[in-house]
């Protein structure tokens, strides 16, 4: 299975159309979201063509091959237009022998773990920065931002596809790669 996993969209209509636009290029099986699909919140500037409506008209169409965890910015109300949960504070996927937990980041991250055994991979969004670290017990890796990068970091996602990880931004360049 290919996975698409992305984060922080924060409302942007054209960014959340240049993700789906990337999801049919890489002929991926799934989209991960790392939460934050709707709302900018409050730290943060508007992006680029902010529609929250034209975000879930595009999700929404998908709606049956997307997994979703809850951002900060998610509230009950997202769930009540969004065709796919969206609440869940985490969730989990196996590759291979390995677990990668996958969570926004605002709650568990590297300064406060969630449950990990040695080999395990934390998944989060929420910097809006690119991340692939080795921590010794287990790796973190961050998509970086769909919407609104930042620290000089590229408008983005991964993909994930037989234990490896492709960081890219939305003109098809390769920026990282991890093989677990």
């Amino acid at each position: 299975m290919k996975w698409l996993i992305a984060s922080d969209i924060h409302g942007s209509a054209l960014w959340c159309r240049r993700l789906l636009e990337a999801w049919d290029k890489e002929q991926a099986d799934r989209l991960l979201l790392l939460g934050d699909v709707l709302y900018h919140g409050p730290r943060n500037d508007l992006p680029d063509q902010y529609a929250p409506k034209e975000v879930i008209t595009m999700l929404n169409a998908r709606r049956e091959r997307i997994l979703c965890v809850r951002g900060n910015c998610e509230a009950e109300v997202d769930q009540m237009v969004l065709d796919f949960p969206v609440l869940a504070d985490y969730a989990v996927l196996w590759e291979g022998s390995r677990l990668i937990y996958c969570t926004h980041g605002h709650v568990y991250n590297t300064g406060k773990l969630p449950p990990l055994q040695e080999g395990d991979v934390l998944l989060h969004g929420h910097t809006h920065i690119p991340a692939w670290e080795d921590h010794g017990a287990f790796r973190y890796l961050n998509p970086g931002s769909a919407a609104i990068p930042k620290e000089g970091s590229w408008h983005g996602y991964m993909t994930l596809e037989n234990s490896r990880f492709l960081w890219k931004d939305f003109d098809g360049a390769l920026h990282h790669e991890l093989t677990l």
